[in-house]
């Protein structure tokens, strides 16, 4: 008999994000494996033109201004729509987690949830000094920090399975109270196909000239890229034509464009918005390098993806990084927010050319043994052990 799965999801494409990449590439293989899927999402929109060509069955879930409202209707689409369904998948413990556990105390299905971060830590950090992420779990919160704490352990607590993409975030879930057995790594993969595109035909395509130091994410405190725009004097004085590209958007951009401005780096860092796929390809294939100051990171798709494009990385030994990045051969590594050491780990990407050779090389190996369907297939085995 077939067995079916509801997936419960906070985004889902043509809207950009991670989750919504990461659901996107799984369901159809998840399908062709021999399940039934129901997806429910919440939503810009009730309706794309894009749904129509879908092989699973989607429900979105319009965003209103009114949050608790935004759960309840979420909590009864997924109630109603999951009644059918052998497995509940979450994607998320909070926004899609907690609608899950609470249709799951009606339904008593097997309840799976894909924990990519720490929610909690995330919420904190945008309004509080950054602090280790496991040093946090010992933190004492109080308001609805505490309160989100709470419900990240109580979901994945009543799960019977939750799947994380490193080591690192399993140890997070560990000090959520959740059982060893309970928790799964399953590497996230990509299927990221670069542009087969010379890098000057690329920087014309986008209109920014000289050497590219690309970085990307959303543009909050733990994500470092203030410190990156700091030191672009400093790398323009060895490196005259250095560009720094910053692809996306959130609450610090406007911060960032008030520095950029007050170290007169008009024309030396870009600030060009959040950018679907395809586009952040054309930007890939400008780079001459990806760099990623980050203070936490489950398991990073943009230095995959970077890797994946044969661009050299340069990041942090934060989260999950040293689980994909190997110090000086696929990449270097550094503190979260080392001045110095940043400096001159991209200075040497910068003033090597064996470097740059040997990182792009081996780091476009390394994306090799993160496919898609190798994560599907351990997802999948996971689904039918329950």
């Amino acid at each position: 008999m077939t067995k079916k799965i509801t997936v419960a999801a906070g985004s889902f494409w043509p809207e950009i994000g991670g989750p919504s990449s990461y659901v996107r590439s799984i369901l159809p293989r998840i399908k062709e494996s021999g399940f039934e899927v129901d997806l429910v999402v919440r939503s810009k929109k009730r309706k794309y033109p894009e749904d129509s060509g879908l092989d699973f069955k989607i429900y979105r879930v319009k965003d209103w201004p009114s949050k608790p409202l935004n759960y309840l209707r979420y909590f009864l689409t997924l109630l109603k729509k999951a009644k059918s369904s052998e497995i509940i998948y979450a994607q998320g413990p909070v926004s899609s987690g907690y609608p899950a556990y609470w249709a799951n105390k009606f339904l008593k299905k097997k309840l799976v949830v894909k924990i990519t971060g720490d929610y909690a830590w995330e919420q904190y950090s945008l309004e509080n000094e950054i602090i280790e992420v496991i040093d946090f779990q010992r933190h004492k919160l109080s308001g609805r920090f505490k309160t989100l704490r709470k419900v990240q352990e109580r979901v994945c607590r009543s799960a019977d399975l939750v799947i994380v993409p490193s080591r690192f975030l399993a140890k997070v879930v560990r000090h959520w109270g959740v059982k060893e057995e309970k928790i799964k790594v399953v590497y996230n993969g990509t299927d990221f196909k670069p542009l087969d595109l010379k890098k000057e035909e690329a920087r014309k395509n986008i209109g920014i000239s000289g050497n590219i130091i690309l970085s990307a994410g959303r543009l909050v405190p733990w994500k470092g890229f203030k410190m990156l725009v700091k030191i672009m004097p400093e790398l323009i004085k060895e490196h005259n034509f250095a560009r720094l590209v910053i692809v996306g958007d959130g609450p610090e951009m406007e911060t960032l464009e008030i520095m950029k401005n007050n170290l007169g780096l008009q024309n030396k860092v870009y600030m060009v918005g959040k950018k679907p796929q395809e586009e952040l390809k054309m930007y890939l294939a400008a780079a001459d390098m990806f760099v990623l100051n980050t203070a936490y990171e489950g398991f990073s798709h943009q230095l995959l993806e970077a890797m994946a494009a044969g661009v050299p990385v340069v990041t942090t030994n934060a989260g999950g990084n040293p689980e994909l990045v190997k110090q000086g051969d696929n990449g270097f590594m550094v503190k979260y927010n080392d001045e110095l050491n940043l400096t001159e780990a991209i200075k040497a990407v910068f003033g090597n050319e064996d470097i740059r050779q040997k990182f792009s090389e081996e780091g476009k190996k390394t994306a090799e043994r993160f496919t898609v369907k190798k994560m599907t297939d351990e997802t999948v085995n996971l689904f039918n052990s329950l």
